[in-house]
């Protein structure tokens, strides 16, 4: 499925299946089924995102971790007519309950980004959490999947990849950072412009998760939509900044949530029809280790998802001479964010 492509869930009770609501193919489940961890469940991300995972037809366990309070969400979650009837709650030193056997792990957890606060400060603030959160997944569960929701990405991802590092278990191909919301964003954009819809439109985001390291690559766009250059100056500005633009507009009541729970679910359907169904072919963007840019260690490209995480990594698209100039000035940016959160783990 491309990076873009997103679509409406329909279910029916007991016998769930995705119906073609917005140029998402028919599918169902397959018999196979799958456990996933949602770490950080009770939080603003967290929630939205658990209901979906409910809602999920490969889902056969889903299990939620939080320091506060994941019983209510379990028992809220438990109201709701789905396949997956197994739903369980883990509070503080329970972790290993909810990582036991689980084949795909959400780190969805730390604080999300506010008014007036930098990604710096965020980072500052999430690194304690993500830190701890590596150190027990490295320990209890090394061989899961581990998708990273938790911002900012640029360096949270090379923080969770250092702490497997360090334990001897590492498997860079199993430690992904979700970015393809930004490809949403970009048809958001290119629709809005348009006037198209938004599930037509398949754009290609490269580089990485954070203001000026986000890179579209708009001269790859399907179907072209013939913009201007200052048209797509003022997209990829406008995808840069859409964080902020939603912070802004919730005016201090809260912060980008729902979004980035629906592109996070969306990558791990992928995933799960790639690990659990077999499925090939199935392509999203992420932030993982790079091959396709040799200067950053970390880089956002589209990916082929297999059983065991990246399957193949697909590299750069094609890009016209302004997306190579976005790229040079997105690299030292791109990798100051990599080494704060190599340097992370490697405090006390």
């Amino acid at each position: 499925m491309n990076c873009s492509r997103f679509g409406a869930i329909v279910v029916k009770l007991k016998h769930i299946k995705y119906s073609n609501v917005s140029g998402l193919r028919l599918f169902s489940s397959t018999g196979k089924h799958a456990k996933v961890a949602v770490l950080g469940a009770n939080g603003s991300i967290g929630q939205p995102l658990s209901l979906l995972l409910k809602m999920n037809p490969l889902v056969e366990e889903l299990a939620l971790y939080d320091v506060v309070h994941p019983q209510g969400v379990a028992a809220d979650l438990g109201h709701v007519p789905t396949s997956c009837d197994k739903v369980t709650a883990f509070g503080p030193g329970e972790i290993m309950g909810a990582l036991k056997d689980a084949k795909i792990v959400l780190c969805a957890a730390g604080s999300p980004r506010k008014a007036g606060v930098t990604r710096e400060e965020q980072f500052k603030l999430n690194s304690k959490v993500v830190k701890e959160l590596a150190k027990s997944c490295a320990v209890m569960n090394p061989g899961a999947i581990y998708c990273i929701v938790t911002n900012p990405i640029n360096s949270t991802v090379p923080l969770f990849c250092e702490i497997f590092k360090s334990a001897g278990v590492l498997n860079e191909a199993k430690i992904l950072g979700i970015s393809n919301l930004d490809a949403m964003r970009a048809g958001a954009y290119i629709a809005k412009e348009k006037g198209w819809q938004t599930s037509d439109i398949n754009c290609p985001v490269v580089g990485g998760h954070s203001g000026s390291t986000i890179i579209p690559i708009i001269s790859q766009c399907k179907p072209d939509p013939q913009l201007s250059d200052e048209q797509v100056k003022l997209i990829t500005h406008e995808i840069r900044e859409a964080g902020a633009e939603i912070v802004a507009a919730k005016k201090g009541s809260g912060t980008v949530a729902l979004s980035i729970a629906w592109s996070a679910h969306h990558f791990v359907d992928a995933l799960l029809r790639a690990v659990v169904s077999g499925e090939k072919g199935v392509v999203e963007c992420a932030y993982v280790k790079s091959v396709a840019v040799p200067e950053c260690k970390y880089f956002s490209n589209p990916i082929e998802l297999g059983v065991d995480g990246v399957s193949k990594n697909l590299g750069l698209p094609q890009l016209n001479a302004y997306e190579k100039y976005l790229l040079t000035k997105c690299i030292p940016s791109l990798n100051q964010h990599i080494r704060a959160g190599e340097e992370s783990a490697a405090q006390r």
